[in-house]
């Protein structure tokens, strides 16, 4: 078993020429330091604009809580574990909003169940009287698929710009495809799925669009089927500006794929393992097959199991902006992919100790990523700028206090510069403190992390009762990272 995690496949011919060449550097930092999660396996949030961002616990349960760093508390809007079949590649693995979430309530999970084991796709709905809880008896079941192995479920769904809803199936398992699903048209597994679920028709809670490439046949294919010839479809994502869909596939043996999933297209799995026959391994037979756009081998500078990304949109980092950011589940390589149609090139942006589960985006095209062991969530930041000392820039300030004498408050000013010290991330935890002239800590003005910005603090003597504050020299501390700042200021009475 390659990891609790599955792969997507998606491919178009792999250009000649193309290259892997380091990019400028990207920083990572934690997204909310206060915040981990048992087991992430996806990062989602609704398209209602409350900014808040959805995190699946693998086990069996939706966390939901506010986007900002400085967030302490997570909400449980969703607790299934006594449903899921958890464990190795199975649970709770995806979830998708409804595209009019905001008025239905209506949202979608994706989650390995048993007796027997298979994939439920299902519909919840949001509580009346409560935005961050589900109503628990509200589930609609729209689609059951056995699944024969305990790997390989697959486990994204994702409403597209049309609408519908996508599904990825994995191809059930075991190795090698041993039951060659993932070219047997007449089986859900192995594909990316289509299925329209605002309607319904021949018995089925939902319907079959009209431009599925196998609507009404008269074969027995299957006619939610949109693409397939896929191992593992773990994560996929759509790109609306270039209306594409990324996806990344998790290989058997030697190679780790990217690709561009396209209506009625055949990804090649198990004839190939990215662009190299695997069953027969030589002399195969490509014709009709979408070769990846991009593989890497399984190496200590490559990985063993890609975690496909997103195209960033965001504008935190614009060293990454519109490249394919994905990483790799195994070796905690994060790359950023350039691709125009024809050319492509890979950047290895950060190599990191992280189990790099999934990647999600909040209402502001801002990326994140999972790290399965540890459950936190981190995010991307643009080029740091290096110093040649500790020294503290001129540009990081701590002014005077005023008014200076005071009785009975006074107000405490500070700058966060827009830029970056070696590689200590923008957003820092701060932290801005009183102290008597013995040293005695008497007050804690600032204790989070915060953006760079102008800052402004009042210390209200009124409003302490740790000590009795007497007249006298007190001082107040700013630390920022590494660094430090230290004014006094007196207190008259």
């Amino acid at each position: 078993m390659k990891k609790f995690i599955l792969k997507v496949i998606v491919s178009i011919p792999i250009l000649i020429g193309c290259k892997s060449t380091q990019a400028q550097l990207v920083s990572i930092q934690p997204a909310f330091p206060n915040l981990s999660f048992e087991q992430p396996t996806d990062i989602q949030h609704p398209p209602d604009g409350t900014n808040r961002l959805f995190v699946l616990s693998q086990p069996g349960t939706i966390y939901v809580f506010n986007n900002d760093p400085n967030t302490s508390s997570k909400k449980i809007f969703l607790d299934i574990k006594n449903k899921v079949l958890f464990g190795g590649e199975q649970g709770l693995l995806g979830l998708a909003f409804h595209s009019d979430y905001k008025n239905n309530g209506y949202f979608y999970v994706n989650y390995t169940t048993d007796n027997p084991r298979r994939t439920i796709v299902s519909r919840f709905k949001v509580s009346s009287n409560d935005p961050d809880k589900t109503d628990s008896s509200s589930e609609l079941i729209i689609l059951e698929v056995d699944q024969p192995y305990t790997n390989h479920n697959g486990g994204q769904i994702l409403f597209g710009p049309d609408g519908y809803l996508y599904i990825s199936f994995g191809d059930g398992g075991s190795g090698g495809d041993p039951q060659n699903n993932a070219q047997n048209l007449k089986s859900l597994l192995g594909k990316i799925l289509r299925i329209d679920v605002n309607n319904t028709s021949a018995g089925k809670n939902y319907a079959i669009p009209n431009d599925n490439p196998f609507k009404g046949n008269t074969n027995e294919l299957k006619e939610e089927i949109f693409a397939w010839g896929l191992r593992n479809v773990w994560r996929f994502s759509f790109d609306l500006p270039t209306n594409r869909i990324w996806a990344a596939d998790v290989g058997q043996n030697e190679w780790e794929e990217i690709d561009i999933i396209e209506k009625g297209k055949n990804y090649g799995w198990r004839i190939m393992e990215g662009n190299h026959c695997y069953n027969p391994p030589a002399g195969c037979n490509t014709t009709n097959l979408t070769l990846p756009i991009w593989e890497y081998g399984h190496n200590s500078e490559g990985g063993f199991s890609i975690t496909g990304g997103f195209v960033y949109r965001g504008k935190s980092a614009k060293e990454i902006y519109g490249k394919y950011v994905y990483g790799d589940f195994g070796s905690g390589n994060i790359w950023a992919l350039e691709y125009d149609g024809s050319k492509v090139q890979n950047s290895l942006v950060i190599s990191s100790s992280h189990q790099i589960s999934t990647f999600g985006i909040d209402q502001n095209n801002e990326l994140y990523f999972a790290d399965y062991s540890t459950g936190k969530l981190y995010k991307f930041r643009g080029t740091p700028t290096r110093v040649g000392s500790l020294t503290l820039p001129k540009i990081f300030d701590l002014k005077q206090n005023y008014p200076n004498p005071f009785n009975p408050s006074t107000t405490i000013e500070y700058v966060i510069p827009n830029v970056e010290m070696g590689y200590i991330p923008s957003l820092q935890h701060i932290t801005l403190k009183v102290y008597d002239i013995l040293g005695r800590e008497i007050a804690t003005l600032v204790n989070k992390y915060q953006p760079p910005g102008e800052y402004s603090v009042k210390f209200d003597v009124g409003a302490n009762r740790r000590f009795t504050l007497q007249s006298g020299i007190y001082f107040y501390q700013l630390i920022i990272g590494v660094f430090s700042l230290s004014k006094k200021m007196i207190l008259t009475k």
